[in-house]
């Protein structure tokens, strides 16, 4: 189980860094919220994965499931879905103030290329 989690995560991470790195904008917002997904399954799988067992430790128990990754990884999707709004809201806006999602990499006025 533990090689199977880590190969997502490694896949994830991969196609986040290749998306990030487009000349696109749409891209590079999918690949920010790719490597966002990975670093929440690598939070949620730190604290061990743990099978039919309770979230919280009460009396009489030998074993449970830690509820701090749970908590953490909440707080990460919570945010990195506000994070993802505000750049498509900026990437949309670029778009039609530029009439292209083009990255512009020249530093040129006007986007053309050279």
């Amino acid at each position: 189980m533990e090689v199977l989690v880590a190969s997502a995560v490694g896949a994830m991470t991969a196609a986040g860094v290749y998306l990030i790195l487009r000349f696109r904008t749409f891209p590079v917002v999918l690949g920010t919220a790719m490597l966002s997904y990975a670093v929440n399954v690598f939070l949620f799988a730190s604290g061990r994965l743990a099978i039919d067992r309770p979230p919280v430790l009460t009396l009489g128990l030998a074993s449970y499931s830690d509820p701090l990754p749970q908590a953490l990884v909440l707080t990460a999707i919570v945010i990195s879905f506000g994070m993802t709004a505000v750049v498509v809201m900026l990437a949309l806006g670029a778009y039609l103030s530029a009439g292209t999602d083009r990255i512009d990499t020249t530093g040129g006025e006007g986007g053309e290329r050279r």
